[in-house]
């Protein structure tokens, strides 16, 4: 599936165009994949309509990767044909222990051809050995909205017992709730969504209080994640943050449509009080592969709904324009 334009999916029903490509041949270093399943993120939503585009198009868009190994190139030796590997927003960067905030750093399906297609490449050293316990589009979402709430819970620096606040309540919050009563037993979760079915599921899932978007939490936070991509949420959590709390923002990029919300900052209300506010840049190869066997451990059940991958209009527009539960996911063949 190609994007070749951008445009807003607010108007547009079918942003990607079904297209046959050539195969991909891996070079040095490189293993060739052949594709099962694909996790729909929002992300891909961002780069369709803009905000964090594409340097180059047409471009096939995916991030959330589960397939086996088709080829490898020349010299690549951690994985033969057969293997079952995944692939996550981070395709390549300097292998520094910042390569998330590196100038190198190269976005999967953004700055290169991702996982909405039969085959795709990656260097084998951004490739991820995925836990047997997982089925292929179980383990999808796992690669960024589980890895990427995996990165942001350990920014919020939490102490077992520390109140958490989740902020939108889609893909990666759903699996970080799991994550947290995991990791913080003692700790009480509240969640932030903007509709009754997805806070219905926030409780159904162990949260131990959801209200709206703007509510007033019945008790002060230590630590709020924001997953949503707008910005009355992030005012609203400030609201909510216990002094010397800290919201971590866990996005890509921001759409304009409530930009105003900024307006209703204050500096007394909010942030003074030594609150903090610290944002989610990308992912390191480190964190994916400390997530995943994590996950397993736990064992962390992601909500999924799969979709074929000629329907990937559909899942980017519901996304855009419905409530979601869990994550969608593209399933996309068997492997080999």
């Amino acid at each position: 599936m190609l994007l070749e334009q951008l445009v807003s999916v607010d108007s547009c029903d079918r942003p990607l165009r079904e297209a046959d490509i050539p195969k991909p041949v891996p070079r040095a270093g490189e293993i060739c994949i052949a594709v099962s399943a694909c996790g729909v993120c929002h992300t891909e939503l961002d780069e369709i309509e803009g905000r964090t585009a594409p340097p180059s198009l047409p471009v096939v868009p995916g991030h959330e990767v589960v397939g086996r190994v088709d080829s490898v190139g020349a010299s690549a030796k951690r994985f033969q044909p057969g293997d079952r590997v995944g692939v996550g927003w981070i395709h390549s960067s300097d292998g520094s222990d910042g390569e998330n905030l590196s100038g190198k750093f190269v976005a999967t399906g953004r700055d290169v051809n991702g996982g909405y297609a039969e085959f795709m490449t990656v260097n084998e050293n951004y490739a991820y050995p995925i836990p047997h316990l997982f089925s292929d589009e179980e383990a999808a979402p796992l690669l960024c909205a589980g890895a990427i709430g995996y990165r942001a819970l350990r920014l919020c620096a939490l102490q077992n017992g520390d109140r958490l606040g989740l902020s939108g309540f889609g893909g990666s919050a759903h699996i970080v709730l799991q994550l947290a009563r995991h990791l913080y037993p003692k700790s009480e979760i509240y969640v932030f969504a903007r509709d009754a079915e997805s806070r219905k599921f926030a409780t159904e899932l162990g949260a131990d209080w959801a209200g709206a978007i703007e509510s007033r939490s019945p008790a002060m936070l230590n630590a709020i994640i924001d997953t949503t991509p707008a910005w009355t949420p992030l005012v609203s959590a400030l609201a909510n943050l216990a002094p010397g709390g800290r919201l971590v923002i866990n996005a890509i990029r921001k759409e304009d449509a409530d930009k105003s919300a900024l307006l209703k900052l204050s500096y007394h209300e909010h942030l003074w009080m030594e609150r903090e506010i610290k944002s989610v840049a990308n992912i390191t190869r480190q964190d994916i592969a400390e997530f995943l066997p994590l996950a397993a451990e736990i064992p962390i059940r992601p909500e999924i709904r799969v979709y074929a991958l000629a329907d990937a209009n559909e899942a980017l527009v519901s996304l855009k324009r419905e409530s979601v539960r869990g994550a969608k996911v593209l399933k996309i063949g068997s492997g080999l």
